[in-house]
């Protein structure tokens, strides 16, 4: 077992590579989808299938047992958003101006490694950032009564076994552990001075951070009825978070500041997605995909202080998010793979909820994408995906969850670039048989 520790250890420096990520949410709410330059090449697209080779474990981790050997991939993808909240005129505090870009350039790493034990048996690991968030809007704008920053941040570690019971079932299923990290920024009144005052230049700000580690599941199966098909349908748990951590603000005659202790509990959602690749000529095959994500456990985290005290609360109350993808890949020879896809993106924030932190809408992926097979040991894979917003407006008014008394309404201009690399190295001989299991069961 000395190359399954090796295998381990080398996803595990995935893993501590990702701490210096700062990662920009570019799938709906605060979710990170970039986690695979391969399957992002179809728009994701037949991810849960394995269109994403060994990555595809990230939304179904059953697919290690479509992958011989022993592999390990590793993935890089830069996030270039632009996000612009343009307030109208009819703000009171419109010549204080917009927030210029608040999106984040952003670099996500993820790493992969699978082993296969026998023809029956597989052990994976994977390092991901699944949730992440930079908006960083002027220091002082016509909406910093709402928001000046906000981040979010996320580390992902999940082992998996997989088990292929026959030749058209196998099943996965692992624990992952998962640290959170957040921080959010806003302008607040001068100690003494009346509400209005956040709104003015040089006002001080009111600084909420935390972090947790919590725990959580994945789960998946691959199903291949005929020659051809794959079915594959993943799932990723709920993780309950309890964040401690400070709530900074200016209390006046106490001192500049004060930091009060507080605990906030926050689930990031669990997650459904359903996976199908078909292959049409040996040149050919199309992939097709589903994604459910249930953003609507959120609801309102409340904050409380020492003592269980409320303190304030966190409004989100989103809604489930949808994502459909369609993708198709031509071999152009031995060592060329083509491919091109696209989705539509249901957001799971609305106008009636949406905020100068997250102006997320419904959203068109577009996307290319290549694989290049260096040899049968080693392969290089490139994508590029523009993402086109749909139209989006802040309405900030009387009844809207973060209304603080003074009504702010903008139109936002969005739109999202990523480019990603990937590569992927298999450690054994290709050409040595894989040992099969002393007792067969099917």
């Amino acid at each position: 077992m000395g190359r399954l520790s090796r295998s381990l250890s080398l996803a595990a420096v995935s893993l501590a590579a990702l701490v210096a990520a700062q990662s920009g949410a570019q799938a709906g709410a605060f979710a990170v989808r970039e986690q695979s330059a391969t399957a992002q090449g179809y728009s994701f697209a037949g991810a849960a299938s394995g269109s994403g080779y060994l990555s595809s474990m990230f939304w179904n981790p059953a697919v290690i047992t479509t992958m011989p050997g022993w592999q390990s991939e590793w993935h890089a993808s830069l996030i270039i958003p632009r996000v612009d909240i343009n307030p109208l005129p009819s703000v009171p505090t419109f010549a204080f101006g917009g927030s210029g870009d608040i999106g984040q350039d952003a670099l996500v790493p993820a790493g992969y490694s699978s082993y296969q034990i026998n023809d029956m048996f597989w052990v994976g690991l994977s390092s991901t950032s699944p949730y992440g968030l930079v908006t960083d809007p002027r220091q002082n704008w016509s909406g910093q009564l709402y928001s000046r920053s906000s981040r979010i941040f996320s580390l992902n570690f999940n082992p998996v076994v997989g088990v292929k019971v026959n030749d058209w079932f196998s099943f996965a299923v692992g624990p992952s552990l998962q640290y959170f990290d957040i921080r959010l920024k806003r302008a607040v009144p001068f100690p003494g001075a009346p509400a209005a005052s956040a709104t003015l230049p040089g006002a001080p700000s009111a600084i909420l951070d935390g972090d947790d580690i919590g725990f959580g599941f994945t789960a998946g199966v691959t199903i291949t009825p005929f020659a051809g098909t794959t079915i594959g349908i993943g799932y990723r748990s709920q993780v309950e978070h309890e964040l401690e951590g400070n709530l900074a603000a200016p209390l006046g005659s106490i001192g500049p500041f004060a930091r009060l202790p507080i605990t906030a509990k926050l689930k990031t959602p669990d997650q459904l997605t359903i996976g199908l690749s078909q292959v049409i000529t040996p040149a050919i095959t199309i992939h097709a995909g589903f994604e459910w994500t249930n953003w609507s456990i959120l609801k309102t985290p409340l904050v409380v202080g020492p003592g269980g005290a409320a303190v304030t609360d966190i409004p989100l109350n989103y809604e489930d998010g949808f994502f459909y993808s369609l993708g198709a890949d031509y071999r152009l020879n031995d060592q060329w793979i083509l491919r091109a896809g696209v989705a539509y993106e249901e957001s799971p924030i609305d106008t009636e909820i949406r905020s100068t932190r997250l102006p997320d809408n419904d959203r068109i992926w577009a996307s290319i994408g290549a694989t290049y097979q260096w040899n049968d040991r080693l392969s290089f894979a490139v994508a590029y995906t523009h993402i086109f917003a749909k139209e989006t407006e802040i309405r900030i008014l009387p009844g809207h969850q973060d209304f603080e008394g003074l009504p702010f309404l903008a139109d936002v201009d969005s739109d999202v670039d990523i480019i990603s690399a990937a590569v992927r190295y298999r450690w054994d001989d290709p050409k040595v048989a894989i040992p099969a299991p002393i007792v067969r069961k099917y």
